[in-house]
């Protein structure tokens, strides 16, 4: 139980929503209103000038380097495409099982996957066929849009169809405790994949992150000169200290949560947002992980927090010093402790160093949070370089759980990139996992293509025992082919008991024949 004083409950540390809205609010401060800065000569404009112009730098170098992705990421977002999968697999230790020896089935077991899709329309359409020890199936389709789901089986005569303003009678037929009068929007999976609007982004940034710079006061801004030394070199660097009091810092969080408090546009954002990730049904109707409803979120909830920065203590402040040269970070050491006393403070502190040019960029950060008597640290760090088209880089996340990591090797010639990439994990003792993915991809700007092997290095698992082999071919077209609406069953129209009945008389006869003729003409498992 807690511990009582002067008969109320005493809290043992700082609520997780007050940590939660210290980082967000880290975020925005530390770089995102950057953008918004009034770029004179002031202390606190040339922090935040230094702040984006080392975000810019980051981004810049990910562009230059994958150029040719970004350009092919763009012209699929905005033109209908065709991109076809060929899925195959490769085992190199003998199963000894027998007639149903494994490796033989997967070494000889092929999946093919080709799908239509356009974004501005809302269509997608998905056809795939498969080849498993001799077994052929294939006519499996699946086709979305706006209104409507459609699937093909090979085993069927006529797909089959369903609306999404049929699905919700349906949900609530087969279980009365699905909300009634609520469906599913299949607008809302092509909005996911379009993400947050530019008018939504633009509002977020102009509402939020200009307000935010302004509330800032000026004298909370200092510089001074200062040399320091980083990877063994000197460093002539401007030292710019950013400090709010503990009435300074409080006043800002709060200054934002009643801002969102009182924001009814970005409450209508962060419902529409919820309900894409639902299919547009509203996720406070149904019986799942949340807590409070919206308006519980915005009101109550909100109402909370504010109350717990209030009462928080914040003794030191907040505190952010970067060192900069050539309007570049090159250190950064960022401090806040908060908690519900004195005695109870939670500190994170921010510390590290970048070293950034054209060819290389590497980075050391530690993060530390924790109290006097129990702290917890993160190190990140890594080591990118980029010259004359060609890649090698590392990156390392350290944390007492364990490590993960990351290498590549790459070459650009000619829109064409060979790539050598590791994922690795360890634990606390000596097991590593490691995920090798070795390939190359070519661009052309309407099409690129891309050859892909897998491989995994694991306890037991040496990496050359089994691989999967990837081979994607896509390009743009004038339209997504539009599957035909001759013979269609619709579910949407029948009660869940005809459906029954339907899946019943029609469905498994026709599957069980099917499957039967498959085995019967010697085209399973390898004739057997």
């Amino acid at each position: 139980m807690d511990e009582m004083q002067n008969g109320e409950p005493k809290r043992k540390g700082i609520s997780k929503k007050v940590i939660a809205i210290i980082v967000v609010a880290v975020l925005l401060i530390g770089g995102g209103v950057a953008a918004y800065a009034l770029l004179t000569g002031t202390d606190k404009a040339q922090y935040f000038k230094a702040e984006q112009s080392t975000i810019t730098f980051m981004q810049d170098q990910f562009t230059k380097r994958y150029e040719p992705e970004i350009d092919w990421s763009k012209q699929a977002r905005e033109n209908p495409t065709e991109t076809t999968f060929d899925l195959s697999g490769e085992i190199n230790q003998a199963g000894g099982y027998g007639l149903m020896d494994p490796q033989q089935m997967i070494n000889n077991a092929t999946l093919s996957l080709t799908a239509q899709t356009d974004l501005n329309k809302k269509q997608l359409i998905t056809n795939m066929k498969a080849n498993v020890g001799g077994m052929e199936i294939k006519d499996m389709s699946f086709y979305l849009d706006a209104d409507q789901l459609r699937v093909g089986l090979p085993f069927l005569d006529e797909s089959l169809q369903i609306k999404d303003k049929d699905i919700g009678s349906l949900l609530h037929e087969a279980d009365p405790t699905f909300p009634e009068g609520e469906t599913l929007n299949f607008d809302t999976f092509f909005e996911l994949v379009k993400g947050l609007s530019e008018k939504d982004r633009d509002y977020l940034k102009e509402e939020y992150m200009t307000a935010i710079y302004k509330d800032l006061p000026e004298d909370a801004f200092e510089s001074t000169k200062e040399t320091i030394k980083v990877d063994d070199k000197n460093f002539d660097t401007k030292k710019l200290t950013f400090h709010l009091t503990e009435q300074e810092t409080k006043d800002i969080l709060v200054s934002i949560l009643e801002k969102v408090q009182n924001d009814k546009k970005l409450q209508k954002i962060v419902k529409e947002q919820m309900e894409i990730r639902f299919f547009g049904i509203n996720p406070t109707a149904l019986d799942v992980d949340f807590k409070e409803s919206l308006d519980d979120l915005f009101g109550k909830e909100l109402d909370e927090a504010i109350e717990d920065v209030k009462d928080s203590r914040i003794p030191h402040g907040l505190t952010s010093i970067i060192w900069v040269k050539n309007d570049l970070i090159v250190k950064r050491d960022f401090s806040i402790g908060a908690g519900s006393s004195k005695d109870n403070i939670q500190t994170l502190t921010v510390k590290g160093t970048h070293l950034l040019s054209d060819t290389t960029q590497k980075f050391d950060y530690t993060i530390t949070g924790g109290d006097d008597i129990q702290k917890e640290a993160v190190t990140l760090n890594g080591d990118l370089s980029w010259k004359d088209n060609k890649a090698n880089d590392s990156i390392k996340l350290v944390m007492d759980e364990g490590e993960l990591s990351y290498t590549s090797t790459e070459e650009l010639k000619n829109d064409k990139r060979n790539f050598e990439r590791e994922f690795s994990v360890s634990g606390p003792g000596a097991e590593s996992y490691s995920l090798h993915w070795a390939g190359d991809a070519s661009y052309d700007h309407d099409k690129m293509n891309s050859e892909n092997t897998f491989s995994l290095d694991a306890p037991g698992i040496n990496q050359d025992a089994f691989s999967l082999h990837v081979a994607k071919d896509a390009k743009t077209i004038k339209e997504v082919k539009t599957p035909d609406n001759s013979n269609v069953k619709d579910l949407g129209s029948m009660s869940v008991n005809e459906i029954m009945d339907y899946v019943e008389t029609d469905v498994m006869p026709q599957y069980q024949q099917w499957i039967m003729g498959i085995l019967g003409n010697g085209g399973g498992l390898n004739g057997l």
